[in-house]
């Protein structure tokens, strides 16, 4: 695999990438393709990730995590999605959007008896915003919670596109509207909801990253209390920018660490096959070819780098970067993965059909 150099790396840095690379290559390599062609839920995977403290590293260690920065948990995603893109979106929405937002943003039984298991891997949970009204306009969701007498609040609505959220999550993060429509951000409240009878889960069927049990969630009359808002009432909304922030900062490395994967499937291909009575690496195109895709690789590590030390340094245009490194990484990233596919011509297609 392409070394992970980079002048922002400490020798932590360092100790934990090979950590994550070892279990990665123990857990995750060996049901990789499994997951692919059976649309396989590795749920030992994340209880291994998880005992480990890489399921969640951002967190402290007596939470379950590794104590990282969020450099580092860009980099443990970076290397996992090199073995499994889909087990990379597991752990950034096990990690990053679920279990830190309950540690943040939650109560005190929630951060302390929730937040560990999560992080462990012990329980599964599923961020539920996006709707069938509504993707990125998550100002416009249609889900509602009623406050009923008691302390208790009553949610019905639909959420689309739920990672985890099928036959797998224990617990989830819903965000409802909690005020009229027209008052839109400013109406949205979080609550912790447990896997119950009122949820029906129907499953999406992806063309790419499977196993990750998308799925379509209704909720029917679903009770919760007022201990189980998290944060405040009508102040949700800030809570799903907050942890999307954070994704977009793992989504691109993601794709980052797809890219240096395909990379290395590329090369080795040509360089075990012959063209025109030479090695395919002699030809001045296939040359042209892989130094573009090493190029694009490591602008992207920069820039992604660059966004997760922004958070890190509490830098007022986080956010931005965020944006900037998810944009870049997944224009960059697919046109490096098209080159693989070019390289390794049908045989690329064959792998991927057989």
């Amino acid at each position: 695999m392409i070394p992970i150099r980079h002048p922002s790396l400490t020798k932590e840095h360092e100790k934990f990438i090979e950590l994550v690379d070892e279990l990665s290559r123990r857990f995750i390599e060996p049901v990789a393709d499994k997951i692919d062609r059976e649309n396989y839920y590795p749920r030992e995977v994340i209880r291994e990730l998880g005992k480990n403290g890489v399921l969640a590293p951002i967190l402290p260690r007596e939470y379950g995590g590794y104590g990282m920065d969020v450099l580092g948990t860009a980099l443990s995603i970076e290397v996992i999605s090199r073995y499994s893109g889909s087990m990379g979106i597991l752990t950034e929405v096990q990690g990053f959007l679920v279990t830190d937002a309950f540690y943040t943003y939650g109560n005190k039984q929630m951060k302390e008896e929730l937040v560990p298991k999560l992080a462990r891997g012990e329980l599964i949970g599923s961020f539920a915003l996006s709707e069938p009204c509504c993707g990125s306009d998550a100002a416009a969701i249609e889900t509602k919670a009623e406050r009923r007498g008691g302390g208790e609040w009553v949610i019905n609505g639909k959420k689309m596109w739920i990672t985890q959220g099928g036959l797998y999550a224990d617990v989830y993060i819903v965000f409802t509207r909690t005020g009229p429509k027209e008052a839109r951000h400013r109406a949205i409240t979080a609550f912790l909801v447990r896997r119950n009878k009122c949820i029906e889960a129907s499953p999406i069927h992806v063309m790419g990253i499977r196993g990750t049990g998308t799925s379509e969630l209704t909720f029917n009359d679903c009770v919760v209390g007022d201990d189980d808002v998290v944060g405040k009432v009508n102040e949700g909304f800030k809570i799903a920018m907050e942890a999307l922030n954070l994704g977009r900062i793992a989504v691109a490395s993601v794709t980052l660490g797809l890219s240096e994967a395909a990379l290395t499937e590329a090369l080795e291909w040509v360089r075990n096959r012959r063209a025109f009575d030479q090695p395919m690496t002699n030809l001045e195109w296939i040359q042209f070819q892989l130094a573009d895709m090493m190029a694009y690789i490591e602008t992207m590590r920069s820039i992604v780098y660059d966004a997760a030390l922004h958070f890190d340094r509490k830098y007022e245009d986080y956010y931005a970067f965020a944006s900037i490194a998810k944009l870049t990484a997944v224009l960059l990233g697919m046109d490096v993965i098209r080159r693989a596919v070019q390289l390794t011509g049908l045989m690329a297609f064959g792998a991927i059909v057989s």
